[in-house]
């Protein structure tokens, strides 16, 4: 999922929500999840100082399978 492929819909300014309310919806904390906006893993926007996304993203983000815990290492 990538920032603006997947989530080509105009978001209302009501259907924004503030990283740290995305994080009580979602388990991960505000600093993890302007990570994965950065890195286009979840869709979101930098308005003012303020980092935005929808509760929509957040959903769909959380409902997908994510590994966590160190990557594997590589075999030479």
């Amino acid at each position: 999922m990538k920032n603006d492929k997947n989530h080509s819909a105009q978001h209302s300014i009501d259907d924004l929500i503030l990283l740290r309310d995305a994080a009580k919806i979602s388990g991960l904390s505000p600093n993890h999840l302007r990570l994965l906006v950065r890195r286009g893993d979840i869709w979101g926007r930098k308005l003012g100082r303020d980092w935005f996304t929808t509760e929509e993203a957040v959903r769909e983000y959380v409902s997908c399978e994510h590994r966590t815990g160190p990557k594997p290492k590589k075999r030479l």
